[in-house]
């Protein structure tokens, strides 16, 4: 996959097949627009190309900087890539951009410089100066400019009754498992190894201290988590805290996984965590020995899960 940072930056050598949308946590819903776009692209001899934006239009124009991602926008590229996509867009969105008209939208962007020959996107799909063209005006323009318009009916895209909306809540509520479902992958966390208190360590529960640096990430619910880590291609099975380490008295925010069977120094790493399933909530312990204990305990759950869900 070929990934642009611009729209001004692509110039296909072929005619393309395209669809649009921020794509924030691509779930099952997304793919079956995007299977259907590679399938068409190849079955056509065209290009395939998904037209995204960041930041998200409701950071630009609600300056809504608490909103948060389900997948940051490099975990978004590589998902398009696995899926087999050829071409990419990270268009760069701002307050200039959303003020182009449908018509100019269609007519510069789609048609001269993307080169459009058939648009695949859902029924409630609409674009240009305060999203006020729907998909029956995009039909109409590709009457003008010679492109074809393939809509997702509600009914296709509703059967899997999935939405980025649900996703969140299930994120929220520490529901892995029917957040997993909807994404049809594992929920994942991206970031640096950093240095802790290093008391895991002290109590035989070494973990490493993850560093996220895209704030708009969103975080799942504090509690213990059933989880695997991939960190220097190689992929181990752990478990996960997130939350502030009230038995030490710890007051900030933080996601550490401790590794079974792992005894590396991995600080300063790049680390991708899978999440799968929450074992319980964060809590106070009377002493450093009672939570000792119950983390053998979370262990011994977390170890179950693996061997039964191999």
């Amino acid at each position: 996959m070929k990934t642009f940072h611009s729209i001004e930056s692509f110039t296909p050598k072929n005619p393309t097949v395209l669809t649009i949308g921020t794509f924030d946590g691509i779930h099952i819903g997304h793919k079956k627009i995007l299977d259907r776009l590679i399938h068409t692209a190849k079955n056509q001899q065209l290009e395939s190309l998904v037209l995204t934006f960041f930041p998200h239009p409701r950071m630009v124009l609600q300056k809504d900087s608490n909103i948060k991602l389900i997948h940051t926008i490099d975990e978004r590229a590589d998902i398009l890539n696995n899926l087999g996509l050829d071409n990419l867009i990270i268009q760069p969105f701002s307050k200039e951009f959303s003020r182009l008209s449908a018509t100019e939208f269609v007519r510069d962007i789609l048609v001269h410089q993307l080169n459009v020959k058939h648009i695949i996107v859902g029924y409630d799909h609409r674009f240009g100066r305060n999203r006020t063209a729907n998909i029956d005006n995009l039909k109409e323009f590709g009457e003008i400019y010679g492109f074809t318009v393939e809509e997702i009916s509600a009914q296709d895209i509703n059967t899997v009754s999935v939405s980025s909306t649900k996703i969140r809540k299930a994120l929220k509520e520490g529901n892995l498992q029917t957040a997993n479902s909807y994404l049809g992958t594992e929920f994942q966390l991206r970031g640096t190894v950093t240095r802790g208190k290093g008391i895991g360590k002290t109590i035989h529960f070494p973990t490493a201290n993850i560093s996220i640096a895209e704030e708009y990430k969103m975080i799942p619910k504090n509690g213990v988590y059933i989880a695997k880590a991939t960190v220097e291609n190689s992929t181990y099975l752990g478990m996960m805290n997130i939350g502030n380490n009230p038995t030490v008295n710890g007051t900030a925010q933080s996601i550490e996984i401790h590794l079974f069977n792992f005894n590396k120094d991995i600080y300063h790493k790049e680390i991708s965590i899978s999440i799968l399933k929450r074992i319980r909530d964060e809590q106070k312990f009377d002493s450093i020995e009672v939570l000792q204990s119950q983390l053998k305990k979370d262990k011994e759950e977390a170890l179950n899960y693996f061997e039964s869900n191999e």
